[in-house]
């Protein structure tokens, strides 16, 4: 953590912001107010695009390309694809996005899902493994605006303690 306090105190720039100029010089076509707390990365990080605003968890993998054709079609090695993200849209955790695949504005992409085809149609909620739409975003805000919290510009200590003096606003299950 001191490290990191370091280089943002000397490069004036927040260290994620840093990872992303980085992956824009690796190619990836990337947007404003990008949150990513995954590489954003793979063997052609040209074939990626993000939108602005677009939040992406940990554990999420981009694969542009696939392999499997040296398998099957003489005298080729690989499948490959884009990856075109919208704006506003957000990734769940461990997801794998595939190539070839384009997801629209103000998506919602649950954790863990595989996303095996496109879903441009804005605000779609989708998850599972291939990843399908499960709802949409419009209407989960709806459903559960008074649940949620905003822990923007909170230390650690501050987050705990709204969240422990908080449970009515819990998630359960």
């Amino acid at each position: 953590m001191l490290k990191i306090k370091i280089y943002e105190k000397l490069l004036h720039r927040d260290v994620m912001e840093l990872k992303i100029e980085r992956y824009r010089m690796e190619g990836a076509t990337i947007g404003n107010h990008v949150r990513a707390f995954s590489p954003i990365s793979s063997g052609e990080p040209y074939l990626i695009s993000i939108g602005d605003d677009v939040t992406i968890s940990t554990g999420v993998r981009f694969c542009t390309h696939d392999n499997s054709a040296i398998k099957c079609i003489p005298g080729a090695t690989d499948f490959v694809g884009p990856i075109k993200i919208g704006r506003n849209v957000f990734i769940g955790m461990n997801t794998i996005l595939l190539g070839g695949i384009e997801l629209g504005d103000n998506c919602i992409v649950g954790a863990g899902s595989i996303v095996t085809k496109s879903f441009r149609e804005p605000g779609s909620i989708i998850a599972g493994n291939p990843a399908k739409i499960i709802g949409n975003a419009e209407n989960l805000c709806m459903k559960n605006g008074a649940k949620a919290f905003n822990f923007r510009g909170m230390s650690a200590s501050m987050k705990k303690q709204e969240i422990m003096k908080n449970s009515e606003k819990w998630i359960r299950k």
